[in-house]
């Protein structure tokens, strides 16, 4: 006498819950990355045609509209921004210095920072450089 089983165990694997599983996670990290902000300080820079990029710069200085200075995205005022740097540039002969700076503010806040980074390269004879972020004309 033959006995046979009827529940035979089937050896295929359904891919569908997979594929689910993986398009799920594809949406998730599509909206997270996009929740992610680079710049903390909202700034509105000026247009520019030219095209130098620089390596990525050790220090950057932001002056936002309200006419705030951030030194690597803390806020300081011009007194301490001068000590801050000298904290951050310890000795070092060269670093690129990148300033943000709002295209609604006046030039002068500008130009204390370069006058800041020039006593600096002055008094402790570097060459230290500050380079001007721009967004690209539209």
């Amino acid at each position: 006498m033959a006995i046979q089983t009827r529940n035979k165990r089937k050896t295929d694997f359904s891919m569908a819950s997979m594929s689910d599983i993986v398009f799920l996670l594809l949406i998730f990290f599509m909206l997270t990355s996009t929740l992610v902000a680079p710049n903390a300080i909202k700034l509105l820079l000026p247009q520019s045609n030219s095209r130098a990029i620089e390596t990525p710069p050790k220090i950057t200085i932001s002056i936002n509209k309200d006419l705030n200075y951030f030194l690597d995205g803390v806020q300081v005022n011009e007194e301490t921004l001068k000590a801050g740097l000298l904290e951050k540039l310890p000795r070092q002969e060269s670093t690129s210095i990148r300033l943000e700076a709002d295209k609604t503010i006046p030039v002068q806040y500008v130009v204390n920072v370069l006058d800041i980074v020039n006593t600096i390269n002055k008094k402790y004879n570097t060459k230290h450089k500050v380079i001007l972020a721009t967004s690209p004309k539209r």
